[in-house]
């Protein structure tokens, strides 16, 4: 049996090699897609930074063998992998717009999965993926995983996982449990790193409000700094025009409102000390990924009301799988939530319930889109789902596939229009077998090659021989040359209008090597006497 089990681990491993003869080096997770991208889902490329919830041992490796941010079409043709760009450990991958043009932002650090936390910094790269700023917390603190989120121009939000030593025997800890963690927010100005605002549980909060108790396997025992009792933990901060702000408090099992002047708190939803009646089906429990939604007032609703969206998970578990899970609903649901101030009532809008029954045990995220879809990324169950308004499933997929799908997990996951055109030069590759010359070449990060045209390089002085041109419909482009050997070679990538955005550099022909189960999927097209083809292999 342990035979069969190493057996399975190799192969599914060599499988997640081989996609790419221009960049061997690259191994992304093989999207397994089970409701394949409906007519109706919204424009854009999907955004996720998948990893490894479990971790490997000697005889099994589960999760993507690259963990990393990643941009995917629909398909599960890849656009982008950030593999060794972000480094370390890399989540929250999202596009923003700062300054007046979008750029790409990701968590990188250090990532304690007993715990779900991590410590490091957040960093901003611009459509070429050069890195155009590196943002830390303020106030001698570093930086946690759960939050960057740009809420104004020039500003973003962070949040900050502090661990303090406190007297903590009110709360059933004995004399050498001292230590807790004090929920920090920050509001930053991006730009300069100046701290503009930083509102801390403790100051607000009483640990009384907990939903988990200070004991080993969930919250953190307080025996020590890195083992305190994460009483409240933050994982979403938001801000609306007014300058108040939502957080969500995992721990606490509610979404607190804050004023941006005094942090005083303005109201709770759910959780112990709730100011509003709850409708059905509003309740949720260890939610994640809290945010406004003012765009979805109608004039009728009066200025009391407000709109929030929120994942919620309704169960609770450590990221490495060593906790016990608890749960409060069957499945993990996305919501939408409109809430009256002068009635003081909670009303579901929306609910989003997940296609295979998922219940995530941590992370999450919930993102309306331009459209009126919705994303559901489903955390710890290392899926995500598009929905219409009415909740129809439009869109559902698997981060990975196989083996090394089991385990894997992404903590938020979402859509975005982008336009990536890399600095970096194309990567090309001459490969000669028994029928042939076969040229690849792709571009890690563009979005704007619509052709790709190939030349022979001839001569000393490196003359050009055309030798054809071939539509870009994936990340891996190629040109087979029956019948003949090419020795040199170049391609140049050209846009919509037949622009050249750059040109590759010159190889040479080397002798192709083949995985033992090699197959081409994609369609093959002879023209004049060339086949032309643009596949992936997987």
């Amino acid at each position: 049996m342990k035979h069969s089990i190493v057996l399975a681990a190799v192969l599914q491993l060599a499988n997640a090699d081989w996609q790419f003869n221009s960049r061997p080096d690259l191994a992304p997770p093989i999207l397994n897609i089970t409701i394949p991208a409906k007519k109706d889902v919204e424009q854009g490329y999907l955004f996720i930074s998948p990893f490894a919830g479990y971790p490997d041992t000697a005889t099994e490796q589960h999760g993507p063998r690259q963990a990393g941010p990643y941009i995917f079409r629909d398909n599960g043709d890849l656009v982008w992998s950030g593999y060794g760009i972000y480094s370390i450990w890399s989540t929250n991958f999202q596009a923003a717009n700062w300054k007046g043009e979008d750029v790409l932002f990701s968590f990188e650090g250090d990532h304690n999965a007993g715990y779900g936390h991590g410590h490091g910094h957040t960093t901003i790269m611009d459509k070429h993926y050069e890195t155009i700023r590196e943002l830390r917390a303020g106030n001698h603190k570093l930086t946690d995983k759960h939050e960057f989120h740009v809420v104004s121009s020039e500003t973003a939000v962070i949040q900050v996982y502090q661990p303090v030593p406190r007297d903590l025997k009110p709360w059933g800890a004995s004399e050498d449990q001292q230590w807790i963690v004090n929920a920090i927010f920050q509001e930053l100005n991006i730009e300069t790193g100046e701290l503009l605002f930083e509102w801390s549980s403790l100051d607000h909060v009483s640990p009384d409000e907990s939903v988990l108790p200070i004991n080993p396997g969930q919250a953190g025992s307080g025996y020590n700094s890195s083992d305190a009792w994460d009483y409240f933990h933050i994982n979403s901060v938001d801000k609306n025009a007014d300058g108040d702000y939502i957080i969500s408090a995992r721990d606490a099992c509610s979404v607190h409102k804050i004023n941006g002047t005094d942090g005083s708190i303005i109201w709770r939803l759910d959780g112990k000390s709730s100011s509003f009646t709850l409708g059905e089906n509003v309740t949720f429990c260890f939610q994640h990924h809290a945010r406004f939604h003012p765009e979805l007032l109608r004039p009728e609703d009066g200025e009391g009301v407000e709109i929030i969206s929120l994942y919620d998970n309704s169960a609770h578990g450590t990221e490495d799988g060593r906790g016990s899970e608890v749960h409060t609903a069957p499945t993990s649901s996305g919501k939408i939530i409109k809430l009256d101030t002068v009635s003081w009532t909670a009303e579901l809008v929306q609910g989003f319930y997940p296609p295979d029954n998922l219940r995530s045990k941590s992370q999450g995220s919930t993102q309306l889109l331009p459209n009126g879809n919705v994303i559901v990324n489903w955390g710890s169950e290392g899926a995500l789902t598009e929905y219409d308004s009415a909740g129809n499933v439009l869109f559902h997929f698997y981060m990975d596939s196989g083996y090394l799908g089991l385990g894997v997990e992404n903590y938020r996951g979402f859509r975005y229009n982008w336009t990536g055109l890399p600095h970096e030069e194309p990567a090309i590759v001459s490969l000669e077998s028994d029928t042939g010359t076969t040229i690849y070449v792709s571009w890690n990060g563009d979005t704007e090659t619509k052709t790709w045209r190939f030349f022979a390089v001839t001569g000393k002085y490196g003359a050009r021989s055309y030798l054809g041109e071939v539509e870009r419909t994936s990340f891996e482009t190629s040109l087979e040359i029956l019948g003949k050997s090419v020795l040199h070679v170049v391609a140049e990538a050209l846009d919509a209008r037949g622009k050249v955005l750059r040109s590759t550099g010159i190889v040479k022909l080397e002798p192709e090597i083949l995985p033992l189960n090699a197959g081409k999927n994609a369609p093959v097209i002879t023209v004049q006497g060339q086949k032309q083809s643009s596949w992936m292999e997987l």
